[in-house]
């Protein structure tokens, strides 16, 4: 998939694996629209080539009108959605049974914004022109390990990425027709703002526990993952783990 006089939109763009991916869209000669809530944007790198949209993910309209935006700047081609959520909670705990609005907030950021990003989008990447291929553009979604080994604490978050996971294959046969691909990329412990406020001692135990390499994930590695995606026609359908062989234990 060519970039160059493109647009790409990138959801959860202002921080994290979103302004990583976004910054790497645009070296490569896309217009980037990063889609983000304002309070976000606010603390946002200013990056050459990115323009970022306050947008709720959650909110049909809003995605709408920057999906039309990133349409009218140029044919939309790429779309990675990175805006998700993570707050854990047992489903029992010593507070009482998990709170069925924050189970239910963790699978509207996470699930149906991706969902609802996703299918806004591919109805404009499906009235561009095709390539020689017949493709019009790709779509890559964000999970989670958690999908699989989800942890103590994760019955929201886990549900959330693990839907995720089982969209894959279906947008990507639904949206074949369109030559429109569709992967995931599932990422295991990546240095990101979530991570900010733990200690140096907590994200070196939690480093050790990966395989090799036995450190975190960098937001620039799920970025160069995602170009790979993009880049590798023949790729479809498919949920690629980037975790370093990590397989989480139950807490």
């Amino acid at each position: 998939m060519q970039l160059d006089d493109t647009s790409a939109l990138v959801t959860g763009g202002a921080s994290g694996l979103g302004a990583a991916t976004a910054a790497a869209l645009a070296a490569r000669g896309a217009r980037v629209f990063a889609l983000d809530l304002q309070s976000g944007i606010d603390r946002a790198p200013d990056v050459a080539g990115v323009t970022y949209v306050a947008t709720d993910v959650t909110d049909p309209e809003q995605v709408r009108v920057a999906v039309e935006q990133a349409a009218a700047a140029g044919p939309l081609r790429t779309v990675v959605n990175c805006a998700g959520i993570g707050p854990s909670a047992r489903i029992l705990g010593k507070k009482g049974v998990h709170d069925l609005a924050l189970f239910a907030a963790v699978v509207s950021v996470n699930l149906v914004g991706t969902f609802n990003v996703l299918a806004l989008a591919s109805e404009q990447i499906a009235r561009t022109e095709p390539d020689a291929q017949g493709q019009r553009g790709v779509i890559v979604n964000t999970a989670s390990i958690a999908a699989y080994d989800g942890q103590v604490g994760q019955a929201a978050y886990a549900s959330s990425k693990g839907g995720i996971v089982g969209l894959t294959l279906p947008a990507a046969r639904d949206l074949a027709q369109y030559g429109i691909r569709v992967c995931t990329i599932a990422p295991g412990i990546v240095e990101t703002p979530m991570l900010a406020t733990v200690s140096d001692e907590f994200r070196a135990g939690l480093a050790a526990g990966v395989p090799f390499p036995q450190r975190l994930a960098r937001p620039e590695e799920y970025a160069s993952l995602a170009l790979m995606v993009i880049d590798h026609d023949y790729l479809n359908g498919e949920v690629i783990r980037m975790d370093g062989a990590l397989r989480m234990a139950p807490r």
